[in-house]
């Protein structure tokens, strides 16, 4: 089966979205019945053709990437208008049974246009969802047009969690939309033995942008530290927010209980999980976060604003503030860093649920789906 594969960012490009998209291909090359194109996009000057494996073709498309983790309006156009140039090129050249595209926009686009070349399914990762993110307001009432045509026209549409799917639906709610979540990889996260775990330390792995709410946390600390002395905070990511938020943090004197690791990568990520002791993100909302997933297959309690996205996450595994509420956040952290008997227990919980996901079985949904629109009288969503 051919699969043409869409999707604007891919590792060390983008955040949760790039990163499904790697562990999906790493099931997807064992399955030797599927031949992949998956048109993304590099950091670096020119294009790369990248074999990632016997079945699966990385066209990476130049447009003038700047910074890692955020895109530019002006990037994301580029990149549409040279992946519109690139599946071109590869239809010419190939006979795909389908198309897949990561995000509505702007890699849904791209199959929508090319629909009477091949049929397609949309997977709806999160800011692509109108409402999702308060940063897109204005793009998403610009947008809300082609997002219910590229919705209506696919032949399945896949949310990664019950929340996203819930949204969706109040732009389309004639779609029978179908949800499959992330998965984790619990070889790769584990637990540390509890021998190791040492005095209390928070975790943030985050993208530094407003949504991600980690201003928020930053602000709580301080209230946290008057508690808890001994408490430290490690912060994971990048982001426009990277530079300012450590001004606050100096402006406050937290610098030696507050450090910033700024990118790190994916390889060395769990031995941060295994290091702390309490995982925080403070987000206004979520698809299926692969950090909480993470921080849960290492065996982390989890606090999270509880804003819709993560319910089949956080359980009793979790505690759960308000969005942009620092108090409620500093309250809550100074209760969990003082009960270490509730951390354990909401910790051994996360190992628990974490276990019930795994990206062998969500490559094998995909899978399905893949098997029903490759047939010749596949319809399409509605």
């Amino acid at each position: 089966m051919k699969v043409l594969f869409l999707n604007y960012e891919y590792p060390p490009i983008g955040g949760g979205g790039a990163n499904a998209n790697a562990y999906l291909f790493r099931e997807f090359a064992r399955m030797p019945e599927l031949r992949i194109d998956c048109v993304t996009s590099t950091m670096g000057a020119v294009d790369e053709v990248v074999a990632m494996a016997d079945n699966i073709t990385l066209y990476r498309l130049a447009v003038g990437k700047k910074q890692l983790h955020y895109w530019t309006q002006g990037e994301v156009l580029r990149w549409l208008w040279r992946a519109r140039r690139q599946v071109g090129s590869l239809q010419r050249d190939h006979s795909y049974d389908l198309c897949h595209a990561f995000f509505a926009f702007p890699s849904g686009a791209i199959a929508w246009e090319a629909r009477d070349h091949c049929p397609y399914l949309v997977s709806l990762r999160g800011s692509d969802v109108p409402g999702f993110n308060p940063r897109f307001a204005a793009q998403y009432v610009v947008l809300k047009p082609l997002f219910r045509r590229i919705w209506r026209q696919a032949q399945a549409v896949v949310a990664n969690s019950e929340g996203l799917r819930q949204l969706a639906a109040r732009l389309t709610p004639e779609l029978p939309f179908k949800v499959i979540p992330n998965g984790i990889d619990t070889e790769e996260f584990f637990p540390a033995p509890p021998a190791e775990l040492a005095a209390p330390r928070l975790l943030c792995v985050s993208r530094l942008v407003d949504r991600k709410g980690v201003q928020h946390l930053i602000e709580a600390f301080p209230a946290v530290l008057q508690a808890v002395p001994q408490a430290q905070l490690t912060v994971v990511g990048e982001g426009n927010l990277l530079e300012p938020l450590r001004r606050r943090v100096a402006a406050l004197g937290l610098t030696k209980a507050v450090a910033f690791a700024g990118h790190v990568p994916h390889a060395e990520l769990p031995d941060y999980y295994r290091q702390a002791g309490l995982f925080v993100l403070p987000s206004y909302y979520e698809g299926m976060s692969n950090t909480v997933l993470e921080a849960m297959a290492s065996g982390l309690p989890i606090v999270a604003s509880g804003e819709g996205g993560r319910e089949e996450l956080l359980r009793e595994n979790a505690a759960t503030v308000p969005f942009a509420d620092p108090s409620a956040l500093a309250a809550t952290l100074i209760e969990l860093l003082n009960d270490p008997a509730r951390r354990a227990v909401m910790g051994a919980a996360s190992r628990i649920i974490a276990e019930e996901f795994s990206w062998a079985a969500v490559a094998q949904r995909y899978v399905e789906i893949y098997r029903e629109i490759a047939r010749k009288d596949a319809p399409c969503a509605v």
